[in-house]
């Protein structure tokens, strides 16, 4: 079973790439993001570990699901939250991730993608077999995310600034697939980089 662990920064446009990973190679696409929302869910560890924390009110919306929003005004506001979050929700997000890779070994998947926004910052990337970062030039990134997220130009700056920078990811890949160009130049990358490593 051949493991690609997937990074980059925000709004560099991992998902293009997972979706064609998946779509044109029939990769199995294991998201951190998504993992992270299951242990997230009313009642699951990462719930009751914000509740525990920040208290019912602060966090949590009137049907009792996790007001995400709100955790991350905390967060993104406060170093020392940042990394009480990441200590607490990494090791959770990580377990549910080898539980998934282990089941994907059972079936005999042959290609399978660790979609990981935050592999770096995490530690994670001695998980896969190699490393591919989706890279943006700066001006690009915050460009797509304030466009996306309808973000002020303070805000996209400081969740960039929040990650590691695009330019150190792109250093410590194994394959870098510049996103900065055209979507039909992307794909070309990908292809080229699946077959490539696959001889």
């Amino acid at each position: 079973m051949r493991v690609i662990g997937l990074t980059g920064g925000i709004a560099s446009g991992k998902s293009t790439v997972s979706k064609q990973l998946h779509e044109e190679f029939g990769a199995v696409v294991l998201d951190a993001d998504e993992a992270a929302y299951a242990i997230a869910e009313p009642g699951e560890p990462l719930w009751s570990k914000y509740v525990a924390r920040y208290g019912k009110e602060r966090v949590l919306r009137p049907d009792g699901t996790l007001d995400r929003a709100a955790v991350a005004e905390i967060v993104f506001q406060d170093k020392k939250e940042k990394q009480w979050m990441d200590e607490t929700a990494h090791p959770l997000i990580r377990q549910s991730l080898l539980n998934r890779l282990s089941a994907c070994r059972a079936e005999g998947k042959g290609l399978v993608v660790l979609d990981v926004p935050l592999l770096f910052e995490a530690g994670w990337e001695t998980i896969p077999d190699e490393v591919w970062v989706v890279y943006v030039n700066p001006e690009t990134q915050l460009r797509r995310l304030m466009n996306r997220n309808e973000y002020s130009e303070e805000t996209a700056r400081s969740r960039i600034a929040a990650q590691m920078s695009l330019g150190e990811k792109k250093r410590r890949a194994d394959v870098v697939i510049d996103n900065s160009g055209t979507r039909k130049e992307t794909m070309t990358q990908v292809r080229e980089a699946v077959l490539h490593r696959k001889g």
